[in-house]
């Protein structure tokens, strides 16, 4: 019993790690960027109107669509290496 409760606390310790794990990622050569942190939530799209052209919008949108996939795997990644502890500890647990 003391062994899951500990785990909780493990487990809540790591959730609030991820949300405040920030990736950053930059398409289109610095034209957007998408910060998301380890829970996967997005947390600012810029787009650099500077490096936009507003007649090739299909360009822009495959910009933040590229950013967007990037940072989710990102967030994958880092939350699977910060998980990876706390897995191991579940084993003893039948899991």
């Amino acid at each position: 019993m003391f062994n899951q409760a500990k785990l909780v606390m493990k487990a809540k310790k790591l959730q609030k790690e991820l949300a405040n794990e920030i990736i950053e990622v930059v398409a289109g050569d610095g034209a957007v960027t998408v910060r998301i942190n380890g829970e996967q939530k997005i947390k600012k799209v810029s787009i650099d109107p500077e490096l936009v052209d507003l007649d090739n919008i299909d360009e822009l949108e495959k910009w933040v669509e590229t950013a967007v996939k990037e940072a989710i795997t990102r967030s994958q990644e880092v939350a699977a290496e910060k998980m990876k502890p706390l897995l191991g500890g579940m084993s003893g647990l039948g899991m």
